[in-house]
């Protein structure tokens, strides 16, 4: 069985994914500044800090699409050197270590920046 309903939605998807995506990174910024909506666990370090200003910043430059490849790729730069420092040293299995959602933002944020905003955005506002 085909789904070829699905064929005219892929930018309309991958836009989703892109504000999802981004709107979930920045909870994690919010949380470590905020303790909302739940206290962050950990006392904040100046590595602490600077994840969660890049959570922050990045996280709301995807959500409205604006300067996305290059926020896109330091969030999945930063999310990659979270994955190492924070959960690599338990074990190189994400699914033992803790770290698959980790691991998954550094991809989805890889793929973001090879792909750019996309529709709903203001990147493709202001290429018109």
């Amino acid at each position: 069985m085909t789904m070829k309903f699905l064929n005219d939605h892929g930018d309309r998807a991958y836009a989703l994914l892109r504000i999802v995506s981004g709107l979930l990174f920045l909870a994690h910024g919010v949380q470590k500044f905020l303790n909302f909506p739940t206290a962050f666990p950990y006392p904040l370090n100046p590595m602490l800090q600077a994840a969660g200003t890049i959570e922050i910043v990045a996280g709301a430059l995807i959500i409205i699409g604006l300067a996305t490849r290059p926020a896109a790729f330091i969030a999945s730069g930063m999310s990659a050197v979270g994955y190492w420092v924070a959960h690599g040293s338990q074990g190189p299995y994400p699914i033992a270590n803790g770290g698959e959602t980790i691991a998954l933002y550094c991809f989805i944020f890889l793929f973001i920046a090879t792909r750019g905003a996309g529709i709903w955005s203001v990147d493709a506002a202001r290429a018109k």
